[in-house]
């Protein structure tokens, strides 16, 4: 079985194509052709560490990501989440690669919210408000550098330090950064790719502004108020998993009978009225997209 590196699965992963793997993949679990139940979450015995496992099965493709998670890493000059995403032939059961785990989580998850944006982007984009520094940050920056260059990105986060960071980092040359805290702006986009438990973003809801929200992957955690939550057509990646993992419309009270999975919006046919807020959790149906797409590369 070939073990790819971080470096070499982000390579296998190119935006483009893995946002229009995911669109196909979003449609194939809409219709049940793909099972993926919820993920497990274990926590070690002394409860310094947690063991995540995700499994997804198609007809074509059998993949499971294992990733632990250990926050007092730091101090063993280790990162705090490390794993890989095994992908297996579901016909005959054979281990065929190993993806490096946090890439693929990084780049599937940027990817979805590059889908969401495609879908539901208002009619004028020149400014995306980013709020967050971290590793999804920057995979944000990177899909956006790709997909939408020439655009004004706006950071803001906890860190000032960390904001200066990415806005003179050179590795985005076809976006022009800036601190959100400096100058005035009004943003086309909102994208919020933090683990908060405080409310970063709830602006009145506005028809021209489509907000993301990625962080918030738990039921106590929110980045997204009730204002726009409860003022928006709410749409979700996973309409499964998103009840109990979307942190921002649990916290807001929102009726689940009117949040729409965003499988109902890929062939373009509908658009949501008012306002969006599009809430990605993430699902191992998109680590199998992930996959489907290297897999097709390496020829195997």
């Amino acid at each position: 079985m070939k073990t790819l590196t971080a470096a070499e699965t982000r390579k296998l992963l190119p935006f483009p194509t893995l946002v229009e793997m995911l669109r196909e993949t979003v449609v194939d679990y809409h219709k049940g052709q793909i099972s993926c139940p919820e993920r497990m979450v274990v926590p070690t015995i002394d409860r310094t560490g947690t063991v995540m496992s995700m499994v997804a099965c198609a007809p074509d493709n059998l993949t499971t990501k294992l990733l632990t998670l250990y926050n007092g890493n730091a101090t063993r000059n280790l990162p705090a989440i490390q794993g890989q995403v095994t992908c297996m032939d579901a016909i005959d059961g054979r281990f065929l690669f190993s993806l490096d785990g946090v890439a693929t989580t990084e780049r599937r998850t940027a990817a979805m919210s590059m889908l969401g944006l495609d879908c539901f982007r208002p009619a004028h984009l020149k400014t995306v408000l980013l709020i967050g520094t971290g590793v999804q940050a920057k995979a944000h920056l990177e899909a956006l550098n790709t997909l939408y260059p020439g655009i004004t990105i706006y950071i803001r986060g906890r860190s000032a330090e960390r904001v200066s960071a990415l806005t003179e980092n050179h590795a985005y040359p076809a976006l022009q950064l800036r601190n959100a805290d400096l100058e005035y702006f009004e943003p086309d986009v909102v994208i919020t790719v933090t683990s908060s438990r405080s409310i970063l973003y709830d602006e009145p809801p506005v028809s021209s502004r489509l907000v993301i929200g990625v962080g918030a992957y738990r039921p106590e955690m929110i980045e997204i108020g009730p204002t726009i939550v409860n003022g928006s057509a709410c749409i979700v990646d996973d309409p499964i998993g998103a009840p109990s993992e979307a942190g921002d419309i649990i916290q807001a009270g929102k009726d689940w009978a009117e949040v729409k999975p965003l499988a109902a919006y890929l062939s373009g046919n509908e658009k949501p009225e008012g306002p969006v807020f599009f809430k990605s959790v993430g699902c191992a149906a998109w680590d199998l997209a992930a996959c489907r797409l290297a897999r097709r590369t390496l020829g195997l």
